[in-house]
């Protein structure tokens, strides 16, 4: 894992667009009760907001939480102070990523390389090149099990073998690397 800037975790989140409301955050425990996962988080939404104020850089980014969210903003919606947990949530998976962190007991972040992956080679989504390239970075025999769903959906048209790349794919990587660029992400 790469050594992490020195600057203090609550300033290095709160720079990047969509952290700001990281410092705002009066600990009400919105977030977690309208979460629909966070029993399946290691340390709940609200800890989370906690943890990175109290500068656990460490501990945050190497734990599997941020990753269990589902993107269903219902934290984000329900915030009484607008701290927009489900963004910060989305940094702090970034920040996990750049900086080589291993989350404990997920492959989330197989997955979201597998999905980003996707669509900087196609300008969208290809699920069956983002199922492929995921068992085959975790465990290929796993795959195997998948079969059966897999010619199901083939052969009912559901799920293409290649994707159609879109037109502009092109502008959509400088898009997203400018985007990257402004988060330092």
């Amino acid at each position: 894992m790469k050594r992490t800037q020195t600057m203090n975790f609550v300033d290095e989140v709160s720079k990047i667009p969509g952290g700001e409301g990281v410092k705002v955050c009066m600990q009400c425990g919105t977030c977690t009760a309208s979460c629909p996962s966070a029993k399946l988080w290691e340390y709940t939404p609200s800890e989370i907001i906690a943890m990175v104020r109290a500068n656990l850089r460490d501990e945050v980014l190497s734990s599997s939480s941020m990753w269990a969210c589902l993107s269903c903003y219902s934290c984000t919606v329900r915030c009484p102070r607008d701290v927009e947990p489900t963004n910060l949530f989305h940094i702090l998976e970034s920040l996990a990523v750049k900086y080589g962190y291993k989350p404990r007991n997920t492959n989330m972040p197989v997955m979201y390389n597998c999905f980003v992956n996707s669509i900087k080679k196609n300008g969208r989504v290809s699920e069956f090149g983002i199922m492929l390239g995921y068992y085959m970075s975790t465990n290929p025999f796993t795959a195997l099990g998948m079969m059966p769903v897999a010619w199901k959906l083939l052969s009912h048209g559901r799920m293409p073998i290649s994707a159609k790349r879109i037109k502009g794919r092109r502008d959509l990587i400088k898009i997203v690397g400018k985007l990257n660029e402004i988060r330092g992400v």
